[in-house]
């Protein structure tokens, strides 16, 4: 199964639902495998909607569409399921420009070789130039090929988010006044 001509045949499928496909899954298993799409919104946004998040309803109406035209051309040997979803807040990187993207931010990386030993990489998206990315971490910088890439996802930042632990404050505390 080609994924890139598949990408690109859902892409043109949701062009006039005013979406995009972010890109595609494909996990295979024994019994039953899974085709998961993921769908966004382009960057520029949709004209004549309130909202530039991907709905419940965008994944529905693109379902349909999806499984019509995987009924007819039956592009998938064997079984599988079909899921459609929004990216959520750890946005799946299929491509150079998703990261590009996302510059600045933080990201997870895994590896299809090892890089200096590591396959896996955690660090801020300092630059991409075309199919080249560089991330700064903790770990030190590191430079690889887009191609070289086998997953990857944005680390949601939870306090920006406003999902981080509060502290509580202390039941013994005393006030002390001057």
């Amino acid at each position: 199964m080609d994924t890139n001509a598949l990408t690109q045949r859902f892409s043109d499928i949701v062009a006039d639902l005013g979406l995009e496909v972010l890109g595609i899954e494909f996990l295979p298993s024994g019994g039953q495998s899974t085709l998961r799409v993921y769908l966004d919104v382009p960057e520029g946004g949709r004209e004549g909607r309130e909202s530039d998040e991907v709905t419940v309803d965008d994944c529905e109406a693109a379902s349909r569409e999806f499984s019509a035209w995987l009924d007819v051309e039956d592009p998938i040997p064997g079984n599988y399921v079909l899921e459609v979803s929004s990216p959520g807040i750890d946005r799946p990187l299929f491509t150079a420009a998703q990261f590009a993207r996302v510059a600045g931010q933080e990201v997870k990386v895994l590896l299809k070789a090892p890089i200096e030993g590591r396959r896996r990489l955690k660090g801020l998206v300092a630059g991409v130039d075309g199919e080249r990315v560089t991330l700064e971490g903790e770990a030190g910088r590191f430079e690889f090929d887009h191609a070289d890439v086998e997953s990857a996802r944005v680390v949601p930042d939870w306090v920006a988010l406003g999902y981080a632990p509060q502290p509580k404050p202390s039941l013994g505390a005393k006030k002390t006044s001057k």
